[in-house]
């Protein structure tokens, strides 16, 4: 398989643990399969996958089980970055020995680099490095606190023939249009926020041509269909695609007030909090999320289950793909409380 444009849908794989915190590489093995039968490609270690708490022997298994289960038939993206170029590289060449097309690398978190710096201290170092592998920048300030800027972006497509694409997580759409214009036509640009997708395609000044999905990781089918409608401009069913999917575009972070010890506080559950609450309600290998991340409290449980509901009710095609792979019936999952407790 050759890839000619970043496009569709990347799903990036939640990681499923065991009770005992370990990998549940069986499980791995059932959601990656499941994401191939529906058309997806593959982004296993990215931060979806809680990446920050696995260690580097876990990274390399994750990415190796995912390189040989796609090989022919997906491409793979493995998430290597890290706030360290010395580990990032390691990692990458890893990714490259076992199989995987290509390396996704966020901005360097909590260090903070300048934009020059990210770019000559880190990507170009790492680009340089792995000349026939698809380097792609993950920019998210809100994860990272820095951000690569748009003229560095296009200083390194422009230096890397292997630099040809980005994952957008800013919500900033006049830089993602500012990114079109200085980076061209040759250049991909995915949106690395669900709820986004679909804007960031239809806009005539971006011009996105697909997702790096959280949500793929439950309905990689619907939302690839989406994509690929969009791109063949038939708006009548991107449009009713959209508007079925919304719900659960929407709770990928999830809010909520809570009340303990006697005060009212915020509570933000992030990713991927919420897709590992819906995956293992849905009866799909995901287990719990590894600390500091932990279980999403009642209200916030009750917030994705809706959403799942309000989608099956919907239309009832959306999730019949997890149904007969995971051979479980949504309808008793979804309406049972003790799959969500």
């Amino acid at each position: 398989m050759r890839l000619e444009r970043f496009e569709g849908v990347w799903t990036a794989i939640a990681t499923p643990f065991n009770r005992k915190g370990e990998i549940d590489f069986e499980g791995l093995e059932k959601n990656i399969r499941f994401q191939i039968e529906n058309g997806a490609n593959l982004i296993p270690t990215g931060t979806t996958g809680e990446s920050p708490t696995l260690d580097w022997r876990e990274h390399d298994r994750v990415i190796t089980k995912a390189a040989k289960l796609a090989k022919g038939k997906a491409f793979v993206m493995a998430g290597t970055g890290s706030n360290s170029t010395k580990e990032a590289l390691r990692g990458t060449k890893h990714a490259m020995e076992v199989g995987a097309q290509g390396a996704l690398l966020m901005d360097c978190y909590y260090n903070g680099p300048s934009s020059l710096e990210l770019r000559t201290q880190y990507y170009e170092v790492i680009a340089r490095a792995f000349r026939k592998a698809f380097i792609m920048p993950y920019v998210i300030p809100g994860r990272t606190g820095t951000k690569l800027e748009v003229e560095d972006l296009t200083i390194l497509h422009r230096k890397f023939k292997n630099v040809r694409s980005v994952k957008e997580a800013t919500g900033d759409l006049d830089r993602m249009a500012k990114t079109r214009t200085l980076c061209g036509e040759d250049f991909d640009i995915l949106s690395g926020d669900d709820d986004k997708t679909f804007e960031m395609m239809n806009r005539s000044d971006i011009r996105a041509s697909g997702v790096v999905s959280v949500m793929s990781n439950i309905v990689p089918g619907p939302i690839g269909e989406m994509v690929k409608a969009i791109l063949k401009g038939d708006m009548e069913r991107a449009n009713y695609l959209k508007e079925v999917l919304d719900p659960l575009f929407k709770v990928v972070t999830v809010n909520t007030i809570e009340s303990y010890e006697g005060f009212e506080v915020p509570c933000k559950f992030r990713n991927p909090v919420a897709i590992k609450t819906m995956m293992k309600g849905l009866g799909m290998p995901s287990g719990p999320c590894r600390q500091p991340l932990g279980k999403m409290t009642p209200k916030g449980v009750e917030i994705v289950r809706n959403a799942l509901k309000t989608v099956h009710e919907k239309d009832r095609e959306i999730l019949r793909p997890i149904q007969e792979f995971y051979k479980m019936n949504v309808e008793e999952r979804l309406t049972n409380d003790r799959y969500w407790k």
